[in-house]
């Protein structure tokens, strides 16, 4: 498939969308460094997603490269974030979906570390629960994934699938690593991504209280 074969127009919107977005996110501290990948959508065969190692905080146009649904750039001589896997699994699986977040707060590190024995964070009663799509009530529980943190992106894309099978999710965390929240546009994913973050938060400050 040649680089010609997406929508430029629709790709120039989208990165302004996500350099918008992005650095909203980054102003709060969930983007550190160099970290973090974000995508969007382009077609149903090609996703817009953040260049490998820049400074979240800063995107221009020129940050924001294509890559088809198996990871390979097109039309471009940048490297897309080691992660891209992670994103164009979910696109290929879930028609649906549009989005994909990935930040690295400290909560969501945190979170990710004191829970990775358990393999899953439980949230439960919580009204935010609301928040994810297609919940209408706080009276249900969610367990939040956490896999192990591994530079072997095929494998852990492998091990998200496997999970994908058996259970609904709107995001899992990997360990010491961050979290990775999607919806069906970006609107949709900011909503999970902060409900995530603020229930991790609540989680670790109940923890702090039942320890005290």
């Amino acid at each position: 498939m040649n680089a010609l074969s997406y929508d430029s127009h629709r790709l120039r919107e989208l990165a302004g969308e996500i350099i918008i977005n992005v650095r909203e996110l980054s102003s709060l501290g969930w983007t550190p460094a160099t970290s973090s990948n974000f995508s969007r959508r382009l077609d149903d065969r090609h996703a817009a997603i953040t260049v490998s190692g820049r400074d979240k905080g800063r995107l221009n146009e020129a940050d924001i490269m294509v890559v088809d649904f198996d990871g390979k750039a097109m039309g471009s001589d940048h490297r897309p974030s080691a992660e891209t896997l992670l994103h164009t699994q979910l696109y290929r699986r879930f028609p649906e979906i549009g989005c994909v977040l990935h930040t690295h707060s400290p909560n969501q590190t945190i979170a990710s570390r004191l829970y990775a024995g358990a393999g899953h964070v439980h949230l439960e009663g919580y009204e935010l629960l609301k928040a994810f799509a297609g919940n209408t009530t706080h009276e249900m529980a969610i367990d939040v994934p956490v896999f192990a943190n591994t530079q072997d992106m095929p494998t852990l894309a492998a091990q998200v699938d496997a999970l994908l099978d058996r259970q609904c999710l709107w995001g899992y965390l990997i360990d010491g690593h961050g979290l990775y929240a999607w919806g069906r546009d970006m609107a949709e994913a900011r909503r999970h991504l902060e409900a995530f973050e603020f229930l991790f938060h609540c989680e670790l400050e109940l923890r702090k209280l039942h320890t005290a």
